[in-house]
């Protein structure tokens, strides 16, 4: 987690399939349970959706997108009637739940707001949570069953190291272009929800720690040269908002142009990649014991291609743990 700086996590169970194809021979077992003891949090950052950070950055991450997201947010909070008024009896009613419960679910924490005689009907409930996300009130807790809790974050981070904004636009910075580049500024500004000039400022003070490539009259930043070689024809089997691919403005590099009309409507979907390309797209059934998994290729695939795709999803099977089926 360190190392990526968040993963897009609205999608909870793809992106535990995102972590684990980015580590060593992690199960869902696994990922699950550094979650329930909090070595993993989820939390709004960055954009106005969920990511899955480390403890130790989720402070100063907040502290330095925070302010973006709830600009973004504020004609919301508007339509919704929450103002800053609001916003500080909400968090204060959810901390004192909090404090006294340990861990709560959605349900549980309206049922808190309606006590201190806070309207948590409706969306009003979600953009009442998201603030007190982003005010670094409260993080998930672990799972009940399949329902998702809240925490305090403070119980569950008691302490992080603090930033300054420079430090930590120039550490955000360095993460993004380390684990995702070659990419160019207006792809950081998409992923970080930063703003042109801020991508900007974080690139110059890292300075020679970034290599510069310029193709096609743009110009894509780097913590290392880029190799000259072609990609290895590895297949991936994506999830919904991989990194992948949701983490650039521009994602063309991974859409071959003979694809590119259903590339661009399945980029969002569970997508199937090979060679750095996307050439189709995948869906899972799941039996009490069993993995059907479906596959979409947008055009006929080489043999080759097609054992690297089965490969990837026998891969899939032993994380989930479950027998696997192929469909088509």
């Amino acid at each position: 987690m360190t190392w990526l700086g968040a993963v897009q996590a609205q999608d909870f169970d793809g992106a535990k399939w995102s972590i684990a194809q980015r580590v060593q021979k992690a199960t869902d077992d696994e990922i699950e349970k550094a979650f329930a003891e909090g070595s993993i949090l989820r939390t709004h950052v960055l954009r106005p959706t969920w990511h899955f950070v480390a403890p130790a950055d989720i402070r100063w991450m907040l502290q330095l997108t925070a302010p973006r997201v709830n600009a973004a947010m504020a004609g919301y909070f508007r339509k919704y009637s929450l103002d800053e008024a609001v916003f500080r009896r909400s968090s204060r009613a959810l901390a004192s739940a909090l404090r006294q419960a340990g861990q709560l679910t959605r349900k549980e924490l309206r049922r808190a707001l309606r006590g201190s005689r806070i309207d948590a009907s409706g969306l009003r409930l979600v953009f009442i949570l998201l603030r007190a996300e982003l005010d670094g009130v409260i993080c998930s807790g672990g799972r009940i069953g399949k329902q998702f809790t809240y925490a305090l974050l403070d119980r569950r981070v008691p302490g992080s190291r603090v930033l300054s904004r420079a430090q930590a636009l120039k550490e955000l910075t360095m993460r993004y272009f380390t684990s995702r580049g070659p990419a160019t500024v207006h792809d950081f500004a998409w992923w970080s929800g930063l703003t042109v000039a801020d991508v900007r400022a974080g690139i110059e003070m890292i300075g020679d720690g970034l290599y510069r490539e310029d193709a096609n009259g743009t110009s894509y930043w780097t913590s290392e040269p880029t190799p000259q070689q072609k990609p290895e024809r590895t297949a991936y089997l994506l999830p919904p908002y991989d990194e992948y691919l949701i983490a650039y403005r521009d994602r063309s590099a991974a859409l071959h142009p003979s694809y590119s009309r259903k590339g661009i409507k399945a980029q969002f979907a569970s997508t199937i990649v090979v060679g750095g390309q996307m050439v189709g797209t995948w869906r899972r059934t799941l039996t009490r014991k069993t993995a059907v998994i479906t596959l979409s290729p947008f055009a006929e695939l080489r043999s080759s291609d097609k054992h690297a795709i089965l490969r990837a999803a026998r891969s899939y099977g032993t994380f989930i743990g479950r027998a696997l089926a192929i469909a088509s």
